[in-house]
């Protein structure tokens, strides 16, 4: 007989935090965030959700309150920071040995959070990363955004030797343990974030990083639009910056500050939450 969300019990091994970051999300992120509780009913673990919404500029934040969705805590602030920024928000506040995210607009099948929590027990990973490379990966992508996409990977790859071949999707898992050395070194706030955390992790000794599949089908703007390609060269901007600090400045290698709570930041927990 299967078993249905209802009945599923949660295994006490482990307890997964899941952070979404949100950004002009209103129309969606309900919808989102039901179809992520639905796959994360049927995993072996308990969890919580974290959505981080960047910037209070729309309506996002009070959806999620208003929805008042079992086991999530929805986090705001008032300035747009960045993706990774949100990110770092959220595993700061995330109570779980096991931390992941995933982007939100649901271009990654929610379905693979439970193949990445399998490979981090299957290889006892620090992290695992999803990875469109992998054999097992569904992925509909363009050829010129695979183009672009090997040749970002042989830049990773000759720069840092993080020894996957895909930072950038978005859904990874790390073991708290991890980022609570990671987190306090991190400068990127916008673009690269995913790439510093990994080349960080390797720096500090981690290098228990491993691929894992995922289903994706992302809707990318065109390669002709002018924000395609500032976010592009931004990317690159930080990565080489990362470089700058790892091989030439050392900065790395020491603690540099504290996390800084942003301006105007708001905490929503449902009622189970807080109890």
């Amino acid at each position: 007989m299967s078993q249905t969300t209802a009945n599923v019990i949660h295994n006490s091994e482990h307890f997964l935090s899941l952070i979404v970051p949100a950004y002009k999300q209103e129309q969606t992120i309900v919808e989102n965030v039901t179809q992520l509780k639905e796959a994360l009913d049927r995993i072996r673990y308990d969890y919580e959700v974290i959505i981080v919404v960047d910037g209070t500029i729309d309506e996002t934040f009070a959806k999620i309150k208003k929805a008042k969705i079992p086991k999530v805590t929805c986090v705001t602030y008032e300035k747009n920071h960045g993706k990774a920024f949100a990110i770092r928000q959220g595993m700061n506040i995330a109570q779980g040995d096991y931390v992941m995210f995933i982007d939100s607009g649901m271009e990654i099948d929610p379905n693979g959070i439970s193949m990445l929590m399998e490979h981090m027990e299957w290889y006892d990973a620090d992290i695992i990363v999803g990875s469109k490379r992998h054999p097992a990966s569904q992925v509909g992508y363009t050829l010129g955004r695979k183009i672009l996409s090997y040749g970002y990977y042989y830049l990773v790859k000759m720069s840092f030797g993080v020894g996957v071949r895909d930072t950038q999707a978005g859904i990874k898992i790390f073991k708290k343990k991890v980022l609570e050395e990671v987190l306090p070194r991190l400068v990127i706030k916008r673009f690269a974030g995913d790439l510093e955390i990994l080349v960080v992790a390797k720096h500090l000794g981690f290098k228990r990083i491993f691929e894992a599949p995922i289903k994706l089908n992302y809707e990318f703007s065109k390669l002709s639009s002018a924000a395609t390609w500032n976010s592009i060269f931004n990317i690159i901007l930080d990565t080489f910056s990362i470089f700058y600090r790892v091989y030439i400045l050392r900065y790395y290698n020491n603690v540099h500050h504290k996390w800084i709570e942003p301006k105007g930041l708001k905490i929503y927990t449902t009622p189970e939450q807080r109890n």
